[in-house]
């Protein structure tokens, strides 16, 4: 039986209208996201204005590394949202805390514990995405400086995790907009002031990470309800808890990984049409994450949603917030995309001015960034069958289209027609798969749920 019923949360899932809550909660994390990916763009625009030749390119060479170990723990902190909302619609408030914890301490540990493995081999994870040689040394640089921000940026991620599971994506976001105002003007007064060049770039991401970090976690210290509030004293790891936050947690964590791993193998085809098409697409490759970040946020709001509902025994209302979300993530991302689309010259040239560059952002642009949508028809069913604990069935999913289509493509149509569009192309075709595949494991997932509930 529930503990009690009437836990006090932000916004309020169970009951009542879905639009309006799921825009209220969607948009300021997509806010959120798209702020948290300011900080790399920022790191672009200034390193491709104002740092030394090879600046741009080097910066650009890290981006595939920092996703795939980004993705891994943001899927980990996954868990932590579906665990504490699944409680939420439950009534269980006192096991809240024993996650908020758990949950805190994870994020503490993993950020030293990639710090320390980090640094040391920079170059080695550098040098086997074929970075070139003439910047290796900068993208070196950059790399373990960024590493050395990496235990604030896994506590942010927990934390935003545990407030967007009670309905706050508001305050994530304003210290999102703080720091990444604060990463702008040291971007620039280190890099044109002091003449730091790409490590004056790294140096302000990781200030403007710790600055983040540290408004959420007092945030957490301070939040008025007793269950969902973080006690430093209390920290520990619960290890009925920690397993429910992994078996959600890290099949998303592994295939966030996996998709990024992927990603490494595409970086490697990038980087050999030289520099150029390194540094256009780390260009690009910014719009497309804004666009994506626009749709991953009603995931987000899926999934909190699903999960309080699903605890609650609502199924009905878990196939509306489905349908919803998929139209919701759809209109919103394709507006986003096609004003970047219509201004994409303009646009590029915000972060580079060689025209070589540019050209292979905007190609980027119109050959992935503008189909980006279609992401909402695999990523929030993806959302709502975690949230009802199948998240291996979504990764398995999720892994066989991002992943092993992509390779197998990289190694056959990529190989025969070697040209930098076939390469984009990749991006939405895989869409397409996995999207024939997810949307049927939804529609059986539910059912049987259904079912599973009438029976009871």
């Amino acid at each position: 039986m529930s503990e009690n019923n009437n836990l006090p949360v932000k916004n309020n899932m169970l009951t009542g209208s879905l639009a309006d809550k799921l825009i209220l909660f969607a948009l300021p994390l997509a806010a959120s996201n798209i702020l948290q990916q300011l900080f790399n763009s920022v790191d672009v625009a200034v390193a491709g204005r104002f740092a030394e030749d090879g600046a741009l390119g080097a910066v650009g060479a890290n981006t595939a590394i920092i996703a795939l170990i980004i993705n891994l723990f943001t899927g980990l902190a996954l868990g932590t949202n579906v665990v504490i909302a699944t409680l939420i619609g439950q009534g269980r408030k006192g096991e809240v805390t024993k996650v908020v914890h758990t949950s805190v301490a994870v994020g503490i540990i993993s950020g030293i514990a990639i710090t320390l493995v980090g640094i040391p081999i920079a170059d080695r994870l550098l040098i086997l995405t074929g970075t070139h040689e003439s910047i290796l040394g900068m993208a070196t640089l950059y790399l373990r400086i960024y590493f050395l921000g990496m235990p604030f940026i896994m506590v942010y991620n927990y934390g935003a995790a545990i407030l967007r599971s009670i309905g706050n994506t508001k305050l994530p976001m304003y210290a999102l907009i703080i720091s990444g105002i604060i990463n702008t003007g040291l971007n620039l007064v280190l890099v044109i002031v002091f003449s730091m060049g790409v490590a004056g770039v790294a140096i302000a991401t990781v200030v403007s990470n710790i600055i983040s970090t540290v408004i959420v976690v007092i945030a957490l210290l301070r939040e008025k309800e007793e269950w969902i509030r973080l006690d430093l004293r209390k920290l520990s790891i619960d290890k009925l808890y920690l397993k429910k936050i992994f078996s959600i947690g890290a099949p998303a964590g592994l295939q966030g990984a996996l998709f990024s791993f992927s990603n490494v193998f595409v970086q490697s085809g990038i980087n050999s049409f030289g520099p150029d098409a390194t540094a256009g697409s780390s260009v690009g490759l910014n719009f497309e994450y804004f666009t994506f970040y626009m749709a991953n946020a009603f995931t987000q709001a899926s999934i909190t949603f699903a999960g309080q509902n699903y605890g609650a025994g609502n199924l009905k209302r878990c196939r509306k917030i489905c349908r919803q979300c998929i139209i919701l993530a759809l209109v919103f991302t394709e507006i986003m995309a096609f004003v970047f689309g219509v201004f994409r010259t303009p646009f590029a040239s915000l972060y580079t001015p060689k025209p070589a560059e540019i050209e292979y952002a905007v190609s980027r642009m119109m050959n992935v960034m503008i189909f980006e949508g279609m992401v909402a028809f695999y990523e929030v069913p993806g959302g709502v069958m975690r949230a009802m604990g199948h998240s291996y069935l979504s990764s398995v999913i999720a892994i066989f289209g991002t992943v092993v289509f992509r390779l197998i493509w990289m190694g056959t149509v990529f190989v025969k027609w070697h040209s930098f569009e076939m390469l984009m192309t990749v991006y939405p075709v895989s869409w397409i798969l996995i999207t024939v595949i997810m949307l049927p494991a939804y529609f059986i997932v539910i059912r049987k749920a259904e079912k599973s509930y009438i029976s009871k």
